[in-house]
C-alpha cells in the first residue's frame, strides 16, 4: 500500500510539472526575427515633373565685335522628366531628358546696341548624363550635357528667335519616399552660343545663367 501511494504522488508530481513546463512555453514564445529591410535599388525608368526659377543670369547684346550691353534674366520654369538609371554597387549612372515651359527675360532700355534690348527664354529643355552614389535612399549626384531653348532676342526694330542649342552642367540630391516615389533638388549653369538677328549678322547676343528647381519622379 505504501509503495502504491508513492509511485501516485511521484506519477502525480511528474505529470504537474510536465503541465507547468508545457504551460511557461505556451506563455512564453520565442521572439520573432525581425524582418530585414532590402537595399533601395535604383535601376529603372522614371518619368516626373518639375519647376523652379532662374536667376543671375545675363544676355550680352553685341554690335559686331563690341560688347555693348548686359541684361540680368530671372523667371519661372515647369514642365516633365524622362530617364533611365542602371545602379552598379553604390554608384548609380543615367540619362535624363527634360523640358519646361519658360518665363526667363530681362530687358534694358540703356547701354544697348540699340534702344529697348530683351530677352526672353520661352521654353528650356536639356538631356544630360548623371552619375550618382547610393547611400541607400539618398543618392547625390552630378550631371551635365546638351541643353536646348527657344529664346527671342529684340534690340530696337531687330528681333529674332530660334531653338538654340548649348550646354548645362550642375547636381543635385535624390531621395526615394517609397518604392516607386522618389524627390530631388537640383542646380544647372547653362549656356547659349551668341544668337545673330539681322541680315547683316553684327547683332547679337548670347544667353547664360543658373536654374534652380525641385522635382518629383516615378519609377516603373
Amino acid at each position: 500500500m505504501k509503495k502504491f501511494l508513492l509511485a501516485t504522488t511521484l506519477l502525480a508530481g511528474a505529470m504537474t510539472s510536465a503541465q507547468a513546463a508545457d504551460l511557461a512555453t505556451r506563455k512564453s514564445p520565442p521572439p520573432a526575427a525581425l524582418p530585414v529591410m532590402a537595399q533601395y535599388n535604383w535601376t529603372g525608368f522614371y518619368a516626373g515633373i518639375q519647376g523652379g526659377g532662374g536667376f543671375g543670369g545675363n544676355s550680352r547684346h553685341t554690335n559686331g565685335a563690341v560688347r555693348s550691353g548686359q541684361i540680368e534674366l530671372s523667371g519661372g520654369l515647369v514642365g516633365v522628366t524622362l530617364g533611365y538609371n542602371h545602379q552598379f554597387g553604390n554608384f548609380v549612372a543615367g540619362i535624363e531628358g527634360d523640358y519646361a515651359w519658360s518665363s526667363l527675360n530681362g530687358s534694358s532700355g540703356t547701354n544697348c546696341a540699340a534702344p529697348g534690348c530683351k530677352t526672353d527664354i520661352r521654353s528650356f529643355g536639356t538631356l544630360r548624363g548623371r552619375l550618382g552614389y547610393s547611400f541607400d535612399r539618398i543618392m547625390p549626384y552630378v550631371t551635365g550635357g546638351l541643353a536646348i531653348a527657344d529664346i527671342k532676342h529684340s534690340a530696337g526694330a531687330f528681333s529674332g528667335s530660334d531653338f538654340r542649342a548649348g550646354w548645362a552642367i550642375g547636381g543635385g540630391v535624390e531621395a526615394a519616399l517609397t518604392r516607386n516615389i522618389s524627390v530631388k533638388g537640383e542646380y544647372l549653369y547653362y549656356d547659349f552660343a551668341r544668337q545673330t538677328y539681322n541680315s547683316a549678322g553684327n547683332l547679337g547676343a548670347n544667353a547664360n545663367g543658373h536654374i534652380l528647381r525641385a522635382g518629383v519622379n516615378y519609377k516603373f
